[in-house]
């Protein structure tokens, strides 16, 4: 692996994937190329006016093909997802390879491991894919495995506050 760093934002509480994002509209605001990988989020924003204006500095890609929460498939539904997932990772596999971004974000690819559709090992071997590409990892659950490969992880929690206005 190269210089490219690897960040992990995890944790029960909302804000993972805007915390993602945010970084990845910092760093497009300085030009880099940006790639967004989305998983187990659906087949998502279908031909959106607004994600074109963000290209060619962001692209966002979903590679499920329907709306269903996974947990809600059919065991039919979830292997067609799985590879239409693998396809996804695969795609985040090429990107690494060939430098296509500077930095990749892989939304909810945590999730992936806790559902056992790939191991940490799957991630990991991704992840030896880039050389000077920064990853960024979203999920919920993180294996502790996965802290190996991490070089910042960032752990999100949603504090309650009954007056807040």
């Amino acid at each position: 692996m190269g210089t490219g760093k690897v960040k992990i934002f995890t944790g029960a509480g909302r804000g993972k994937t805007p915390a993602a994002l945010g970084i990845a509209l910092q760093r497009a605001s300085r030009g880099d190329r940006i790639v967004i990988i989305q998983f187990l989020k659906g087949r998502g924003l279908d031909n959106s006016p607004f994600l074109k204006k963000l290209e060619p500095e962001i692209k966002l890609f979903r590679f499920e093909k329907t709306e269903l929460p996974f947990d809600q498939m059919s065991p039919e539904q979830r292997e067609d997802e799985i590879i239409n997932i693998r396809n996804g990772l695969h795609f985040a596999q090429k990107v690494l390879a060939t430098g296509e971004c500077d930095v990749l974000v892989m939304d909810e690819v945590l999730g992936l491991v806790q559902k056992h559709i790939i191991t940490v090992e799957d991630l990991h071997q991704i992840v030896l894919q880039s050389s000077d590409t920064d990853i960024i990892l979203t999920g919920t659950v993180m294996d502790s495995s996965i802290c190996a490969f991490a070089d910042e992880i960032s752990e999100i929690s949603t504090v309650h506050f009954k007056n807040f206005e």
